[in-house]
């Protein structure tokens, strides 16, 4: 309950304050479309309030590499979605319940229990394809919009009340009270997507699905072990029936369609039972539970054990502080597979663990050579260059990230973090004014702007990148905000 007061108060402020704004350096056009329906850009910032306020409850994972992974599935059904007015993220919920769902503006949430039920690659993709059919179809907004014809603000209030609960698992009580608290819409049964919006969007996800070369297949396959879980004698129904009620014609329509497209024998990427257990040991209650579970699991099976089990139990003896062992593991599996991102960080990590700072640098310092901008091992080899007192080339490291690939709020809250402490305070300042552009919050990054621009020596060109910026932001600003903004510059 804690959780979900938390996220309606993000919710509530966020609703209330300024307009939010797209990840990177593109503000937004408010109001351009004409539909008679909210326009994508509108959809976009209710989608993000959503997710901010889940960010804000702490339900939100930002573990690099698994975001990397999710975001590289999720875009290989977006490349075959022909849909360029939504700007699609992905993003992985710290629940282990087992759900999925989409929010107006292309965010489509996967609850981590989810990619642990799934029994191979395509069977998470064709989850994820189903939600990417949803946003392409725009089913949440018309369902909102067909209950209650109102203002963005209503819809984004109905809207993000209905999700909160639907991502939380809320009871039905709760659930009630967030839809009251946002001015009285009616309860949880409307965000269930009608029958219709089902399966189309089933339709249009298998077609994403076969086209990005995953087994057409596996979207019936896994629905049938959700129906039969939701059978099993005193098992709770999963949530993601709740959200996606399933009837045996359902299954059987998308088995028909799948049957349409050529077979696929398509082999598990490394990335996806890699990216499993590492979900399984972040989500553990405790780091004794999972260092069981992985002992447990190799007494009871021969060995030689499959890389993802051994990379599994090394991140759980690195979790417990059994160093050596861990230190030892990922030494070997480096050795087995150096074209592995995953084995690269975790050997570094274990020996920054161990205190072997130089040689966990160095092993930072390969991988960044192997794998150049990639932003999992930037972020990782920023971050102990920081703690290793060498701010100014985690500095560089992050600029040129940032000069290439759109950053995460994460990723501008890091490289601000890394100038702040080489005492670079006026792009420090202006780090952090994008980190708040990225969160929707136009006040506090108008306010980072106006502490850079009064840092004492600015170069020229600096300052007027940062005026710019500045002139830009304002434009989306309230009028008394304008105001102030615009008498800044003659109080320097």
């Amino acid at each position: 309950m804690k959780v979900l007061l938390l996220i309606a108060a993000a919710m509530l402020c966020l609703a209330i304050g300024q307009p939010a704004v797209a990840a990177g350096n593109d503000l937004p056009d408010i109001g351009s479309a004409a539909d008679s329906m909210i326009s994508t850009d509108e959809e976009y910032q209710i989608g993000r309030m959503v997710v901010r306020g889940l960010e804000s409850a702490g339900r939100v994972l930002t573990d690099p590499l698994v975001e990397n992974y999710i975001e590289d599935v999720g875009h290989k059904m977006v490349a075959y979605a022909h849909d360029g007015d939504h700007r699609f993220n992905f993003f992985v919920v710290k629940d282990n319940s087992i759900n999925a769902f989409a929010l107006p503006g292309g965010f489509i949430g996967v609850n981590a229990g989810l990619i642990l039920q799934t029994e191979n690659e395509s069977e998470l993709a064709g989850v994820m394809a189903h939600e990417v059919a949803h946003v392409t179809q725009r089913h949440v907004v018309r369902r909102a919009q067909a209950d209650q014809k109102s203002s963005m603000l209503s819809t984004a209030a109905l809207i993000a009340g209905l999700l909160i609960a639907a991502t939380t698992g809320a009871s039905a009580d709760m659930t009630t009270a967030i839809v009251m608290a946002s001015q009285g819409y009616s309860a949880q049964q409307q965000i269930n997507h009608t029958r219709a919006n089902e399966y189309e969007a089933d339709r249009v996800g298998i077609g994403f699905l076969a086209a990005a070369g995953f087994d057409p297949t596996s979207m019936a396959d896994f629905f049938g072990t959700m129906s039969r879980m939701s059978g099993k004698s005193g098992s709770a129904m999963p949530e993601y029936l709740r959200t996606h009620p399933m009837e045996s014609s359902r299954i059987a329509e998308a088995s028909d369609r799948a049957a349409q497209y050529p077979t696929v024998n398509r082999a598990d990427s490394d990335g996806y039972f890699l990216m499993r257990e590492r979900l399984r040991v972040l989500g553990a209650d405790s780091p004794d539970e999972i260092l069981r579970y992985y002992e447990q699991y190799t007494r009871d099976r021969p060995g030689p054990h499959p890389l993802h089990i051994r990379y599994g139990y090394a991140l759980a003896m690195l979790g417990r502080n059994q160093l050596p062992d861990a230190l030892g593991t990922f030494r070997v599996l480096l050795s087995e597979r150096p074209d592995l991102i995953a084995f690269h960080l975790g050997y570094a990590e274990a020996l920054e663990a161990s205190g072997q700072i130089a040689d966990a640098l160095a092993a930072y310092q390969n991988a960044e050579a192997l794998f150049p901008r990639n932003v999992p091992v930037s972020v990782a080899y920023s971050r102990a260059l920081i703690a290793a007192g060498d701010p100014g080339q985690a500095h560089r490291i992050l600029l040129d990230l940032l000069n290439n690939i759109p950053p995460t709020s994460e990723q501008a809250r890091l490289i601000a973090t890394a100038a702040s402490a080489e005492g670079d305070m006026a792009n420090a300042h202006y780090y952090m004014s994008e980190y708040h552009v990225i969160n929707g919050e136009l006040t506090m990054a108008a306010d980072q702007l106006n502490l850079a621009l009064d840092v004492p020596g600015l170069e020229p060109v600096q300052r007027a990148r940062f005026q710019a910026r500045l002139d830009e932001i304002s434009e989306y600003l309230p009028d008394y905000m304008k105001r102030q903004t615009a008498a800044a510059p003659q109080q320097r």
